[in-house]
């Protein structure tokens, strides 16, 4: 099949690809990009500085916290709105037709083939590219790395407010998220969300496919984007999280398969 997509980047990029640390950290939402044959999916400019477009913050944290922990990440680099690399392919929302009532005139009626050309283009060769450094870890180590996945959340979605800072998401394993819940606690003032303002039993695709699939510990994260938004914010969320993640990636158990 040809490329239609080929003149832009790749889908996804690799941060600090050697680093040491037993962890792959993902950023599914990083990215506000539209590849040029999209054109601008039929929305303005502003549209995109919105939370449907990407996780606003995602980004900066996920490199700032790659740097602090020395960890390998991989970040997509085109917006939720040409495909959500956080659903499964089949999920009608993985190249969603409306966010936050919002429509996305682009994504109305396309064929079997265009859904297919764009899980091909930008899909696959992310959740490829999370597996290989999976896999690269794996053999380095003699073990499995953990899987951490940063996101972040609108105050407010389909008119309804969220009261928490910063929820942790998780399905089976509780290796992970539990202790993260705990040590984020242990900061004066936060209101820490378990399975909140998301489930990560309803909306988890990646770190169920790499993760709880193949008996890996993971969670994710999800920060208010108010909170976020710029990179003073971003690196005092790194410092955060690079407090609580720095003791939990010395616990034996949460790197040895276990499935649930």
């Amino acid at each position: 099949m040809d490329n239609k997509f080929s003149p832009d980047p790749r889908p996804f990029e690799i941060y600090n690809g050697e680093g040491t640390a037993p962890m792959v950290i993902v950023s599914d939402h990083a990215s506000s990009r539209v590849p040029e044959p999209l054109g601008d999916l039929g929305l303005s400019p502003q549209q995109f500085d919105l939370h449907i477009a990407y996780d606003i913050g995602a980004d900066f944290i996920t490199r700032c916290l790659a740097d602090r922990l020395n960890a390998r990440a991989v970040l997509a680099t085109y917006s939720r709105l040409v495909v959500d690399l956080n659903r499964d392919p089949k999920h009608e929302g993985c190249i969603p037709t409306i966010s936050d009532r919002t429509i996305i005139p682009a994504n109305q009626n396309l064929s079997a083939q265009d859904i297919q050309d764009r899980l091909h283009m930008f899909h696959s060769p992310y959740h490829e590219a999370i597996n290989k450094e999976v896999e690269s870890l794996t053999q380095r180590d003699g073990r499995p790395p953990v899987i951490f996945s940063i996101h972040s959340f609108t105050p407010s979605m389909n008119g309804e407010d969220r009261i928490w800072d910063v929820g942790v998401l998780w399905n089976k394993d509780p290796r992970m998220p539990l202790t993260l819940i705990d040590h984020l606690k242990r900061w004066d003032g936060l209101h820490v969300g378990n399975n909140q303002p998301y489930s990560g039993q309803e909306l988890a695709y990646t770190i169920d496919t790499h993760g709880t699939d193949q008996g890996i510990a993971n969670c994710a994260i999800e920060i208010r984007q108010d909170h976020c938004s710029t990179l003073e914010e971003a690196n005092h969320w790194a410092d955060i999280l690079a407090d609580a993640l720095s003791h939990i990636l010395t616990l034996d158990n949460l790197h040895k398969i276990h499935h649930y």
